[in-house]
């Protein structure tokens, strides 16, 4: 008897958007949904509207990556993708240092203020210019070491060190 056939239907996480065109040879400029800028490296392998691509060249212009991609080489052909996400397989994770997390593995966990404060479960992690920032409800908490204390993703708790006038 054959049990359950299950399909795999790979995932994938969403790492830029293509927010406009810059000359007239085929790049695209995008706006990153990850700290990790080397993801468009030439040679890095992307999905772009469920078909794989190849990024052709790199670099930073007005502190946004803007990349070409092989086989669109003229600003019509580029500016179909204007709005389109650039993504990769979900598993594909980068190596993280000790200190390093990705937002995801951040929410929902139960945050604690050193006082022993019980604050609630972190909605989201909002990209911010300066640094990002921790959501709890209508709290919002600088995810920097002035604040963030302690990171136990195991035990799924943070701990936070608050400045006055932040809980009222």
């Amino acid at each position: 008897m054959l049990g359950a056939i299950i399909a795999f239907v790979p995932k994938y996480k969403r790492i830029g958007q293509i927010v406009g065109t810059h000359g007239l040879k085929g790049l695209v400029k995008v706006l990153p949904m990850t700290d990790f800028l080397e993801r468009f490296e030439k040679g890095s392998k992307l999905r772009l509207n469920d078909q794989w691509v190849v990024v052709e060249s790199f670099s930073m212009h007005k502190e946004r990556p803007l990349i070409k991609i092989e086989g669109i080489n003229g600003i019509s052909a580029a500016e179909k993708y204007q709005w389109a996400y650039l993504e990769i397989p979900e598993p594909q994770r980068p190596d993280l240092d000790e200190d390093e997390y990705l937002s995801e593995d951040l929410v929902g966990l139960k945050v604690t203020t050193t006082d022993g404060i019980e604050l609630g479960v972190i909605d989201d992690i909002v990209a911010m210019p300066a640094h990002d920032v921790i959501k709890i409800g209508e709290l919002l908490i600088p995810a920097v070491e002035e604040f963030v204390k302690e990171i136990d993703l195991e035990a799924g708790t943070m701990i936070v060190q608050l400045i006055p006038g932040m809980l009222e």
